[in-house]
């Protein structure tokens, strides 16, 4: 696992989120990914899917972890999709929600209560009912689904609302699967908390690294490169015992176009892919789609647009700025494996100024930014290997 693209499937395929009546089976929307394949390619070496199992509306609120969301299409639609990913030399990694379930779901009266014997529903969706994960009848159909779809040939788990989760939960899950799908990789999702907690040989193998996120771009935009020195410290630490999913964007917050505008975002990608972790790229954002969170219901969907039918309608002249610089990055990654599990030491830094080093015993890039002149390198024995390009649509 070395950079994942990371797409919501039912927003990128333009299925109906809310109010549907009509399933669109016959539509086959999964097999709209297929166009985009030898793109994602170009970035990445896995495809982290949002989730793609039957549910009521966006997709969070499973009701069967068995089939496909019949908006997306069939489990045959998803079989040929493995195949020619596989085909592109891509992995696949699902989105598990195992915290909580719709109403309706066969474990609806496996949950977990609260004192007065209420189903404990989460961060107050009532729609959404918590799992009692000490009850064997969750832990057997938990472990049964993840062995279900890794027999299907993908390549490991994104683990939704981790953080809701106790860390030893897997333990009672993970060994035997691991023991029997020896390269799959699990990642979970924690926004706050003990991440290295969370991780071990019986537990999952990563988590999302927020405390990173917030600081790439909470430093961009407040000129504050202190924070940012700050937060890299801090997962140097962490790099002693897990190697953190790094990101700049995803499915539940702002674009960072949006945010910083393009020049400060692609500075912020170049922060992501010159720093050790494992980055995931959320589609969109290498051609500098913009999104805001908006209000209710509808909050997430500015974030989760329909994707072209394919790439090469997606090239706008703003758009080939930023993507060349993605694909730069990608590239510059693949050529200097080692970056995954390096160090990083800043050597000098201001609020506007920041100049880190990423090394290991035996290599070491020098990134130099400077967000007050706009301008940031990235140096191999003092030799400049790449600079940041004038950008239009700030």
């Amino acid at each position: 696992m070395e950079t994942l693209w990371h797409i919501y499937p039912l927003g990128a395929t333009g299925a109906p989120i809310r109010e549907w009546t009509d399933p669109g089976t016959d539509q086959h929307r999964l097999k709209k990914l297929i166009p985009w394949l030898t793109h994602a390619k170009s970035l990445a070496d896995t495809i982290l899917l949002g989730p793609i199992f039957t549910s009521l509306t966006h997709g969070y609120d499973t009701i069967d972890h068995y089939t496909i969301d019949p908006r997306l299409g069939t489990n045959d639609d998803f079989d040929q999709l493995i195949g020619e990913a596989g085909e592109h030399g891509l992995g696949i990694i699902l989105d598990g929600v195992f915290n909580h379930v719709a109403k309706g779901h066969p474990l609806e009266d496996h949950v977990a209560r609260d004192e007065q014997g209420n189903p404990r529903v989460f961060e107050g969706h009532g729609g959404l009912l918590e799992l009692d994960h000490n009850d064997p009848v969750v832990v057997s159909y938990i472990s049964d689904v993840i062995s279900y779809w890794l027999d299907r040939g993908v390549a490991g788990w994104r683990m939704d609302a981790a953080y809701r989760m106790n860390p030893q939960f897997w333990e009672k899950i993970l060994p035997p699967i691991k023991e029997q799908y020896p390269e799959a990789w699990f990642l979970g999702e924690v926004i706050h908390g003990d991440y290295p907690s969370f991780v071990g040989e019986q537990r999952l193998d990563s988590v999302t690294q927020y405390e990173l996120w917030k600081a790439t771009w909470s430093s961009l935009k407040d000129e504050n490169f202190y924070e940012l020195d700050w937060s890299l410290q801090r997962h140097d630490i962490f790099l002693e015992t897990f190697i953190p999913n790094t990101f700049i964007g995803n499915h539940d917050v702002e674009r960072i176009a949006s945010t910083l505008g393009h020049t400060k975002a692609a500075v912020a990608a170049l922060i992501l892919c010159t720093t050790p972790g494992i980055p995931s790229l959320y589609y969109g954002d290498e051609f500098g789609w913009r999104g805001v969170k908006g209000e209710g219901f509808e909050a997430d969907d500015p974030l989760r647009p329909p994707l072209p039918d394919n790439p090469e309608d997606a090239m706008t002249p703003d758009a080939v700025e930023i993507l060349n610089i993605y694909r730069w990055a990608a590239n510059f990654r693949r050529e200097h494996p080692w970056l995954k599990t390096a160090r990083t030491t800043v050597k000098d830094l201001t609020n506007t100024s920041l100049t880190y080093e990423t090394h290991d015993p035996s290599h070491a890039i020098t990134v130099t930014l400077d967000i007050a002149q706009k301008k940031a390198a990235v140096e191999i024995n003092g030799e400049v290997v790449w600079t940041l390009p004038e950008l239009s649509g700030d």
